[in-house]
């Protein structure tokens, strides 16, 4: 894949003060090393609340919104920019260059971990390490390589999607998030994806699941942890070790967990993986 450019200040949506179009918030010390956590499709930056009290006992952390997602700024929405990762690559480096933020530890889960990826390739001053929560470069199944699906599956779950989005989420929730036992944990995912708008939902998911970065992987120069959860339906281990393998020096953390969302099934053990690794940072 091509990589982008971003020239100067003020890159952002017609000028956009980034911290209304993103729905930027901080939390923690002032004066602790900056972590920007991202949420994945169909959050918003809430599904990071058990593990931000930990985070900023040493760190300034940093929560937004995707465009489309939570309290980010509609109007900043775009088709053109966000019919592919990079727009959302472009916004993450928009953040930390109008906040002036140096040093960035970010955090992406999902197809956020690509994100970050996608910008940490493109501008590696900027971040101090990426850190990688059940990442995916392809969902896709290709040869010698398991994404998970097949491309008929993708297909299926697109259609889906499209003709009954509300439909959808409730059913693809709770597989997402594993852990039939604690349903509220299901129930939740729901909420996010109904609360978001289905006209951006279903085009986020198109980026989401077609998109394929396994080319970008090498391009990544900054400390790199990848973190998994043993048992994950939508980024089975293999892909993990997939990102480990081709992202030199990484590290890669395999929890006792769950599901693709850890930050809200093994909050304790992926808030301690990731502060190690930030004191590592320091």
């Amino acid at each position: 894949m091509a990589s982008f450019r971003i020239s100067g200040r003020g890159c952002n949506n017609a000028g956009m003060d980034v911290r209304v179009r993103n729905n930027v918030t901080f939390t923690g010390r002032d004066d602790g090393p900056v972590v920007m956590l991202a949420h994945g499709f169909g959050c918003d930056q809430n599904m990071w609340r058990l593990v931000t009290g930990a985070l900023g006992e040493q760190s300034r952390v940093l929560l937004f919104d995707h465009v489309g997602a939570g309290g980010s700024d509609p109007a900043a929405w775009d088709p053109d920019r966000y019919a592919t990762l990079d727009g959302y690559a472009r916004d993450v480096l928009a953040i930390c260059r109008d906040l002036d933020l140096h040093d960035v530890i970010f955090v992406g889960h999902s197809v956020s971990a690509m994100i970050g990826v996608l910008a940490a390739a493109e501008q590696p001053g900027l971040f101090a390490g990426l850190v990688l929560l059940a990442p995916s470069p392809s969902f896709i199944d290709d040869d010698g390589y398991r994404g998970g699906f097949t491309r008929e599956d993708i297909n299926e779950l697109l259609e889906s999607l499209d003709s009954n989005y509300l439909g959808w989420s409730a059913t693809m929730a709770p597989v997402i998030m594993g852990n039939p036992e604690r349903p509220e944990l299901g129930q939740e995912l729901t909420a996010s994806f109904c609360r978001a708008d289905p006209a951006i939902a279903k085009a986020f998911a198109r980026v989401t699941f077609l998109s394929d970065h396994r080319a970008d992987l090498p391009r990544v120069k900054v400390p790199t942890l990848v973190i998994q959860s043993a048992v994950d339906a939508i980024a089975p281990p293999e892909v993990g070790a997939y990102v480990h393998d081709r992202i030199a020096g990484s590290r890669l953390v395999t929890l006792d967990a769950t599901g693709h969302c850890p930050q809200l099934s093994a909050p304790q053990a992926t808030a301690r993986a990731i502060a190690d690794f930030v004191a590592d940072c320091r």
